[in-house]
């Protein structure tokens, strides 16, 4: 039994639910510090770098449950799918760090943060899914606060809000695939993208390398261990709580965003991207609403990267 099943053992409802928003707030803190972290790595090292050293910290920290699970690993449900998913998780983790090389933590989780939104848009379009005109409204409003974060014009579009804005729709489809693959257990699932990382980074390190100190793989462990703790966060959180009364936790990510990007490199928010993100949230939180009052099952959007 891990740590965080032997501590939220024998809680009553009520407790419980408190478990899951603490674990939530949790996990969401960590992975905004994970995402800090790699932020400030990206700085003196490629990005390359940065996905295979956190894939190795994240890899050797989930070895001894992949080695009792190893059976699970034998048994894949659609392989090919299996491999678009990864390629998926892999693309948008690379599409993230990328983006924070050029611009402001909160800018590029702001983008991220529309990625519920594009589930539900995408799950129309592609799965053929009934969405009423009350969650294409949202839809809509969401594109806008999209729109308004991004001010697009000849002068402010870039390619690194593209990359980001691209990371996002890579993000959303991952979730609809992984909707299809509900029946794969967590660690595989989880292992796998760690895989994908392992695998992208190995090819991109090799160019521009630089020799890392021992503080800096210092660095890198922890980005690795951060990740695979507030995934296990994330997951334990689901367990002990009902979805829709844990997943708008995860909006909190852009106060951290925000938080981290001021104390640590001075970015002052500017206005159109708090009010962005002020709408996607509002649209995101309805469209979400609005699934567990219809009785629908959701995907679960874990922050990014």
């Amino acid at each position: 039994m891990t740590l965080l099943a032997k501590i939220s053992t024998g809680l009553d409802e009520r407790s419980a639910r408190l478990a899951g928003i603490g674990l939530m707030l949790l996990a969401i803190f960590m992975f905004s510090f994970g995402d800090a972290l790699g932020k400030f790595l990206v700085a003196t090292y490629s990005v390359g770098q940065l996905l295979w050293l956190r894939a190795c910290a994240a890899l050797l920290v989930l070895l001894p449950i992949v080695w009792r699970q190893r059976a699970a690993f034998g048994r894949l449900e659609r392989p090919w799918l299996q491999l678009l998913r990864v390629t998926l998780s892999t693309l948008e983790v690379a599409a993230f760090f990328i983006a924070t090389v050029y611009l402001p933590l909160a800018d590029v989780i702001t983008y991220y943060l529309a990625a519920p939104i594009f589930v539900t848009a995408l799950s129309a379009l592609v799965l053929r899914e009934h969405v009423g005109w009350r969650r294409w409204t949202a839809v809509l409003i969401g594109f806008c606060g999209v729109l308004i974060a991004l001010r697009p014009s000849a002068q402010t579009v870039s390619w690194p809000a593209m990359i980001a804005l691209g990371g996002s729709l890579s993000f959303a489809l991952l979730m609809l695939i992984t909707r299809s693959l509900r029946a794969t257990p967590d660690i595989v699932l989880a292992t796998s993208q760690f895989v994908g990382t392992f695998a992208l980074g190995a090819l991109m390190a090799p160019f521009g390398w630089v020799t890392p100190s021992l503080g800096s793989l210092g660095l890198f462990a922890a980005a690795g261990f951060i990740s695979v703790g507030a995934l296990l966060c994330v997951n334990r959180s689901l367990k002990l709580a009902p979805a829709s009364v844990v997943v708008p936790y995860q909006y909190s990510m852009i106060v951290w965003a925000v938080m981290f990007g001021y104390f640590v490199w001075g970015d002052v928010p500017q206005p159109p991207t708090i009010i962005g993100a002020a709408i996607i949230i509002g649209a995101g939180s309805y469209i979400f609403w609005r699934e567990q009052r219809l009785g629908r099952e959701e995907p679960v959007v874990n922050p990014p990267a």
